[in-house]
């Protein structure tokens, strides 16, 4: 293969990323999607957008501050990398503004008003007034600014004011900061039977006079400030769990990565402000509008009208599940069962556990955990168990970036419940998601197993699309069993026949079922590689799909995040087709599909399941598993109807263009919804003796291909 520059055959993963959350940010204006989905989308894409803040652009600072000023995979430079991914993260914050503005606008249409001060009645400045002294009032904190009064600790993301104070009897004016509680509503909804809200900040503006009764307000103005997240975290303990404590009070210090004012704010405030916090001016974002536009999907929860949202649907139980009166056990001795969220129910997963907890048989729970959510019936399975004298070990990933607190919680609990609890594995973070059950049965001891895709979460499994394998198979539970030894002790990790596991074999397997397919395409066969996942950044797997592409090797990919790899170069990687789904579930499955000298599909491919990317960090610093699909029923969910499905949507389809760029597929009249697809058809591998479902052809696939 040879090219003028191989830089130029990279995509730059900062960008990339922005790309994906313009994708995102076009759900909220997708005039087909319900108003108050639209601005659930709308504040998703601001709610990414503080997030890549906080974490990826936090790291680039970083990596500058250090004068580390390595290349990225497309050649860039960190000096010149850093205002490119600063301007565009800029023009997406204005565009969020605006749009908030215009879908402020259609609201109102639809008998919800958002309502600006100047549009209160008497009666209503009366009735906040009195909610104001009763709900807000209370929970308000002045922090006056002197050497007896220092800069009070602002927390990231928070809304905060500032105000310029002249004390009738001193000369010198004073400042003050107020930060707005965080635990309070962004909206306020008014009396009446009218849906008529206004932001928290307004109502305190109108009545910021009886929080300094004996001052007079010079100027005041509202900012926002972002801190870097990253945290350097220094073994320096026995207890792994402390040392992260400490690492989390010092992200409350992180530096500044942004800082937004309102234009409103005078120009000596905002100078005011910057200063206060060692912020560079020119780094100072003066906004016309709402600041924390992510808080506008608080307005979707509080708003009770369902018919401005997508219709409900309920999430269905398999079928084999049901025919085996719920007994979990007893269906997946039969056979695998793949349980597909959201639209088959996350549930099941909670019935496995909890069965397992009562099951006076079962002598053995082991569990990763790694973003579990509030008030989690997972963990509340755990130590239901633990406490019914059922040897339960939970490894609980405490480093689950913005669960820490959360996970260090569940710690606590689990263990004082009696669960043998492990933080972490030192140098890798642990990502794959696994349990295993051991149960007492005739004949001996039987083992259960589940492999998933996404997280042990009640809440996300409701919105994330994600897979979860049931199985009983021997081969399969021996190599979780080890899998679970490695992270509790010190057993080595061999290259197993179905389990792959990164940092150890992962790479090495995906390398060699790609260069597997270049040979058969080399040897005249067909040769075809299906691949579904959330990110590829990985540089030596896309030289390999580059390779391939070569080769002659068809290649299909759906990444529904950042992709660095730039398809359809001619003579390059011409045969390469990228494409990325955002729609109304949030796509997460992994799934890694292989013709294995066959067109797909095929009852001969070769089918994965991961919890991996394929990025540097899933690969070489994460405890990750790939796993392979023997049961031919679940071989065939996954690559005759799932897959299909995906590869043939165009309703929340974009296509990655060679100059990085993504074209809709969507046209409105015939576009084919794989969401909506799979809310309405059964699935193959839980249907027990019920009928298949339909899976859609291949017209649209092979058209876009």
């Amino acid at each position: 293969m040879k090219h003028e520059k191989k830089e130029s055959l990279y995509f730059n993963s900062e960008m990339s990323w922005l790309a994906f959350n313009e994708r995102v940010y076009a759900a909220s204006q997708n005039a087909l999607y319900p108003i108050l989905e639209r601005t659930r989308f709308l504040g998703i894409a601001a709610n990414n957008l503080d997030e890549f803040y906080m974490v990826r652009l936090g790291r680039l600072y970083k990596t500058h501050q250090l004068k580390q000023n390595r290349k990225s995979v497309d050649g860039l430079a960190m000096d010149q990398l850093m205002p490119i991914v600063k301007n565009r993260a800029m023009e997406q914050i204005a565009h969020h503004v605006q749009q908030w503005r215009s879908l402020r606008k259609e609201l109102g249409t639809h008998s919800v008003n958002i309502i600006s001060p100047k549009e209160l009645s008497e009666e209503d400045k009366k009735w906040l007034e009195d909610y104001f002294i009763k709900n807000i009032f209370p929970v308000l904190t002045p922090m006056a600014i002197d050497p007896a009064h220092p800069v009070p600790q602002i927390p990231s993301r928070g809304i905060s004011m500032v105000v310029q104070l002249q004390d009738k009897d001193q000369m010198s004016p004073v400042y003050a900061f107020i930060p707005l509680p965080m635990g309070l509503d962004r909206f306020i909804q008014l009396h009446g039977e009218e849906d008529r809200y206004i932001f928290i900040e307004q109502v305190i503006t109108l009545f910021l006079h009886k929080l300094f009764s004996n001052h007079i307000i010079l100027a005041q103005g509202l900012f926002r400030l972002i801190r870097n997240a990253e945290m350097s975290l220094q073994y320096s303990t026995s207890d792994f769990r402390m040392d992260f404590e400490e690492a989390l009070a010092q992200r409350l210090n992180g530096e500044v990565v942004q800082l937004a004012v309102n234009a409103r704010m005078p120009e000596h405030l905002r100078l005011y402000v910057t200063e206060q916090f060692d912020v560079n001016p020119n780094d100072m974002l003066v906004i016309d509008g709402v600041l924390g536009i992510n808080d506008v999907q608080q307005l979707v929860s509080i708003c009770g009208k369902k018919e401005l949202l997508f219709p409900d649907f309920i999430p269905r139980t398999p079928q084999r599940i049901r025919n085996n009166n719920d007994d979990i056990f007893e269906a997946v001795k039969i056979k695998d069962i793949v349980v597909h969220h959201p639209y088959e129910s996350f549930e099941v997963i909670l019935m496995f556990l909890k069965q397992a907890a009562k099951d006076k048989n079962v002598i053995s729970i082991k569990q990763t955990l790694y973003r579990t959510g509030d008030n989690s019936p997972v963990v509340a399975a755990l130590i239901d168990a633990a406490k019914a004298g059922k040897s339960v070990t939970a490894l609980v990933e405490i480093r689950a970036r913005f669960d820490e607190e959360a996970n260090i919680k569940w710690t606590k609990d689990l263990e004082q419940a009696g669960v043998h609890v492990i933080y972490g594995i030192v140098g890798l973070k642990t990502h794959a998601k696994l349990c295993l059950i051991v149960r007492k049965e005739a004949g001996g001891l039987k083992t259960y197993t589940h492999f998933g895709t996404g997280n042990y979460n009640a809440k996300t499994a409701r919105v994330y699309t994600d897979l979860s394998l049931l199985t009983a198979d021997p081969k399969l539970c021996y190599e979780a069993a080890c899998i679970f030894n490695y992270m509790t002790g010190y057993s080595r990790i061999d290259k197993f026949d179905d389990v792959g596991v990164a940092p150890f074999t992962l790479r090495a397997n995906l390398l060699e079922l790609i260069e597997n397919e270049i040979k058969f395409a080399k040897n005249g066969m067909p040769a075809v590689v299906w691949a579904k996942m959330n990110s590829l950044t990985d540089p030596t797997l896309i030289d390999a799909l580059y390779k391939a592409s070569n080769a002659g090797v068809k290649i299909f990919l759906i990444v529904r995040g950042m992709c660095c790899l730039r398809p359809g170069i001619p003579k390059f990687s011409e045969n390469i087709s990228v494409k990325s789904i955002v729609g109304r579930f949030l796509e997460h499955a992994r799934i890694f599909c292989f013709g294995n000298g066959d067109l797909l599909p095929s009852t001969t491919a070769k089918v994965f399941i991961s919890s991996a990317d394929w990025m540097p960090r899933n690969l070489d610093t994460r405890l990750e598993l790939m796993v392979n699909i023997s049961n031919q029923t679940v071989h065939q969910q996954i690559l005759q109807q799932i897959m299909f499905a995906n590869l043939n949507d165009t309703a929340n389809s974009w296509k990655l263009m060679p100059d990085g760029t993504y074209t809709p597929l969507f046209r409105e009249l015939d576009d084919f919804d794989a969401h909506q697809f799979f809310i309405h058809n059964t699935s193959l591998s839980g249907s027990g003796m019920g009928p298949y479902p339909v899976t859609p052809n291949l017209i649209s696939f092979e058209r876009e291909s």
